[in-house]
């Protein structure tokens, strides 16, 4: 294994066969951006420890810095930010490809009296961020970019907000983020109200940094007021360790253990999707620690009251599905179109690689399981959960040679995967031709 698989531009897997092991998967990102910029926005200095080292959050910490904030590698695994946002950012913010990174980033520019511009590459240039800015333009900041708002490049001016009450119209944590965030700097409190509760991590860590912030069943309110600077530690990613999980479902013989993960609201969902299934599957909430074996699945129903849990976790739930015994069904999914890729569209299109009878409606798809995979070529389509996807099956579950096609999209967020990969399963792992 040579470090230099994390960049190539196509990875060849071959399998298959067992996946047994114990690792730790890097930081989560959900967690690490938020973190970089709280402190960022917040009085003093914040070491965070165990931050993800994934290109996202990478691009995040290089935007807090347009701002005037000091990021510092003290070493061990730590970075050190001193805030408070000084001023309007010096330059535009370049998130890459990080959804998060972006639509939070724009709730704290429109709390800032100044100008801001956030962009990123081309597939967050197609992601949908009106839904950002319709309840920022609410709060009273200015938000514009192509087609009236709705795609990036964004240019905000912010200053002068005034608190709202506000129902997102899609459960998304990133809509709830950027609202409360700008919140913190306007007139009076701001609720969200969700139809369906999503990921708490921006309550949790407004709190942790000062923050008046309080829970009321779907609703969440914060009062306007500044942050402190603390030290984070960040726990490992959850939707990172799916992947293991379903590794070790997938073999023949597979146990594999996963350990300090964040065991918070609304992370561990595809866990009690696994068990439904028939996983032989243990997660303590004490240690963070997930242990998975080999086990015999069997299909499943997934709605829309299931899809704010497991929105990350689906291209590689639909692989489990693709083994289970009968026929699972997906829907209330809708929003996984406005994804990395469409992840209705690329999840189907890599399952019918594998050799899967897969039927994609509008909001999900209907998977026909079968009992073994056969090699496959797969493209990506930009998207790191769908690359990462193909390479588990091709190393546990599809007996030759798959290509994944667009690998490098993985650096975003799990630059070690490969590495990962070949220590737990020892499948042959080589640039793709």
């Amino acid at each position: 294994m040579t470090p230099d698989l994390d960049a190539v531009s196509s990875l060849q897997v071959t399998g298959a066969g067992p996946a047994r092991g114990s690792l730790q998967v890097p930081g989560d990102k959900s967690i690490s951006h938020r973190a970089a910029l709280l402190a960022a926005m917040a009085h003093g200095s914040s070491v965070i420890t165990g931050l993800s080292r994934g290109q996202d959050v990478t691009h995040t910490l290089r935007a807090v810095q347009q701002f005037g904030v000091t990021v510092t590698d003290v070493g061990e695994g730590r970075v050190r930010v001193e805030g408070p946002i000084r001023h309007e950012p010096a330059n535009f913010l370049d998130h890459g490809n990080a959804g998060t990174g972006i639509r939070l980033m724009a709730g704290v520019c429109a709390g800032i009296d100044g100008l801001s511009v956030l962009t990123g590459d081309r597939f967050l240039r197609r992601r949908p961020m009106d839904r950002i800015a319709e309840p920022l333009r609410s709060m009273g900041a200015t938000v514009d970019g192509r087609e009236r708002g709705r795609l990036a490049p964004l240019v905000i001016r912010g200053g002068a907000l005034t608190g709202i009450t506000y129902a997102p119209k899609v459960a998304s944590a990133q809509v709830k983020s950027a609202v409360l965030l700008a919140g913190l700097s306007a007139t009076g409190p701001t609720t969200v109200e969700e139809i369906h509760p999503t990921r708490r991590h921006t309550e949790e860590m407004l709190a942790d940094f000062g923050a008046r912030v309080r829970v009321d069943g779907h609703a969440v309110t914060v009062e306007p007021g500044e942050l402190t600077g603390t030290d984070v530690e960040v726990p490992g990613d959850p939707s990172q360790a799916a992947f293991w999980a379903v590794a070790a479902l997938l073999a023949d013989q597979g146990e594999v253990t996963v350990e300090r993960l964040y065991p918070g609201f609304g992370r561990a969902d595809f866990v009690d999707v696994l068990k439904r299934m028939g996983a032989d599957i243990d997660f303590d909430l004490t240690t963070g620690t997930l242990t998975v074996r080999a086990s015999k699945l069997r299909a499943i129903e997934l709605t829309a009251d299931d899809i704010p849990g497991i929105v990350d976790e689906v291209p590689i739930l639909a692989m489990a599905a693709a083994v289970a015994e009968g026929t699972t069904t997906i829907s209330g999914a809708g929003d996984l179109r406005a994804k990395e890729s469409d992840r209705i569209d690329s999840t189907t299109r890599m399952l019918r690689a594998f050799g899967v009878q897969v039927t994609e409606t509008e909001d999900g798809m209907v998977i026909e399981g079968t009992s073994r995979l056969r090699p496959a070529r797969v493209d990506s389509h930009g998207d790191h959960r769908i690359a990462m996807t193909a390479a588990v099956a091709g190393a546990c579950a599809a007996e030759g040679t798959t290509v994944i096609d667009g690998w490098d999209s993985v650096a975003t967020s799990y630059p070690a995967f490969a590495a990962d990969l070949v220590r737990l399963t020892g499948a042959g792992v080589e640039p793709g031709a």
